[in-house]
């Protein structure tokens, strides 16, 4: 486990991005992509199981323009919330899509790679997830419980790499009817597939979180593995 630091595309500074590399090369890569709380316990905890199924794991700190090396806990109170959201309403959506793809280049660049790479986001990040994969030119994308995927899918015809997107049926910050139109407007793409999982919340992939939900979680985190077996190795 080590950071990298990655210079800004636009020139106004540098970023650092976890890594965690994989026992065994070359390995496709992970670029994945933090929640509100930025890169706290969870994420790490995720690169490292993301390694641990054989892929480098980049995990990019997107606050940095706001405030760099922000971790914040979930169930830390409400505190921890409005901070997390005071920094999510900071954030220019568009520098971090374009930093996400100074992370994925780097990720394709690694020693003991193979020159692929994917993103994985969640909250925030699931909806950045989406973004990348209409913007940037990484292998594959998955979005867990993404905010706001139905006010993107006008960039839905620019995503021609595969996108496994997960949502939660309950999830409060994705309401049904909001949930409906991703649905539907996904349907029939070439590339998208979007699974519902019943009866569980936003975060249920969290591991260890409040929202936790093992069954879902199992079944949402063994189609991602395939997913990315299927696009990342060779």
């Amino acid at each position: 486990m080590s950071d990298l630091h990655l210079r800004a595309a636009d020139g106004t500074g540098e970023f650092a991005a976890h890594l965690v590399m994989p026992r065994s090369a070359p390995a496709g890569a992970v670029v994945l992509i933090q929640e509100i709380f930025g890169v706290n316990a969870a994420m790490r905890e995720t690169a490292a199981w993301i390694a641990g199924m054989g892929f480098i794991a980049l995990v990019p700190d997107l606050f940095w323009r706001q405030q760099p090396g922000v971790s914040l806990d979930p169930d830390g109170g409400q505190d921890q919330w409005d901070r997390a959201f005071a920094l999510m309403k900071g954030m220019d959506q568009d520098l971090a899509v374009a930093d996400l793809a100074t992370a994925i280049a780097a990720a394709k660049g690694l020693a003991g790679g193979n020159g692929r790479a994917g993103t994985m986001g969640f909250c925030l990040g699931g909806r950045l997830a989406f973004l990348a994969a209409a913007r940037t030119d990484a292998e594959c994308h998955v979005s867990y419980y993404g905010v706001g995927l139905e006010g993107l899918l006008g960039e839905a015809p620019n995503i021609r790499r595969p996108l496994l997107v997960h949502i939660a049926e309950r999830d409060k910050f994705v309401p049904p009817e909001a949930q409906r139109q991703i649905v539907d407007g996904l349907r029939g793409h070439p590339v998208a597939t979007t699974h519902v999982y019943p009866g569980v919340d936003h975060a249920f992939a969290r591991m260890g979180g409040h929202a936790w939900d093992v069954r879902a979680a199992t079944i949402a985190n063994g189609r991602t593995a395939e997913f990315l077996v299927a696009h990342l190795e060779g």
